[in-house]
């Protein structure tokens, strides 16, 4: 199913992804759009866009090889771009949270700038040149725009100095608790962090959002989160690494309290199997283990209010 062609060398979708897009007939008519959208630099529109934003959302890969998905605020500006192929960010380092271990000079990360007030998303990847401890440079690797599907419309607010740390300790745990559930189960909106190493040595790290209807997700006893894939732009970033590299990095937001959830673990996808049909819309599934779980109280400054239902 990974096999490559000669074509497949000199497209910008690899193996997995390419995996997948043939698996519902598109590799042909999604060449086109990957070689036009997928850009090694950012638009205007996307170098604009970047500094307006309170937030954003990280995928990064610690020292073991755990993919880990996080969420982090700042007021609006620091992110800015000085040039098409480089947007410098300005963190400080953050000891609480795990993605923070893979964001060391040299290392590959993935963004996604996300407004749910407008429900405007760009995302990008690339390689981090890190200046101190309170800033790096991200030299741009891919860089592409998402359409606004299932994105839940909410609009923001700090409600503390975001350069001030909450003081609540995280909860360290191998298995969700009846805490970590109710926020999955509740959940409308997570994202998702995976990554390939490419033929090339080069490391290619993806995050996405992922939305639906509230309890979208379902988790098992055993732990084990059952997640919809819903019809999209059919580049298959996500699903195309994990038919790869079995590994994700989820993280849910309890927009009212800023707690986030942070999980690391292994993936199983479902291409076809009786249990998509009770899922409304879904094309396909995939299933998370979970074998690392962070839950981090009061972790986000901000605190998002709820528009409108998909």
């Amino acid at each position: 199913m990974l096999e490559q062609t000669i074509q497949d060398a000199t497209s910008p979708w690899h193996a997995g992804e390419l995996a997948m897009q043939r698996s519902v007939g598109v590799a042909e008519r999604m060449d086109g759009p990957g070689r036009n959208f997928v850009r090694k630099a950012m638009p205007e529109q996307h170098r604009a866009f970047f500094p307006m934003l309170p937030f954003v959302v990280l995928g990064a890969v610690d020292a073991k090889g755990d993919v880990w998905a996080t969420v982090r605020a700042e007021r609006p500006g620091f992110m800015a771009s000085p040039e098409p192929e480089i947007l410098e960010v300005r963190l400080p380092r953050d000891a609480a949270d795990p993605a923070d271990a893979g964001m060391e000079d040299g290392d590959a990360i993935a963004m996604l700038g996300i407004q749910l007030e407008t429900r405007r998303r760009n995302r990008l990847n690339g390689v981090i040149h890190r200046t101190d401890a309170g800033a790096f440079q991200v030299r741009v690797g891919q860089s592409f725009g998402n359409c606004p599907q299932y994105i839940q419309l909410r609009s923001s607010a700090f409600v503390r100095d975001p350069d001030m740390s909450t003081t609540m300790p995280s909860i360290h745990s191998g298995q969700l608790d009846d805490r970590a559930r109710r926020v999955i189960e509740g959940a409308d909106t997570f994202f998702v962090a995976s990554y390939v190493d490419r033929d090339n040595g080069e490391r290619q790290v993806d995050v996405s959002h992922r939305g639906g209807n509230a309890g979208f997700v379902r988790v098992g006893a055993d732990g084990v989160l059952t997640v919809p894939d819903f019809p999209g732009n059919r580049f298959f970033n996500t699903l195309g690494n994990f038919l790869v590299n079995p590994k994700a990095g989820l993280v849910f937001i309890d927009f009212e309290s800023g707690d986030m959830l942070q999980m690391t673990g292994k993936i199983e996808v479902l291409l076809d199997s009786p249990e998509i049909a009770t899922f409304q819309r879904a094309e396909r599934l995939w299933r998370f283990t979970p074998e690392e779980i962070v839950l981090r109280p009061d972790a986000l400054p901000l605190r998002w209010s709820l528009h409108s239902n998909l």
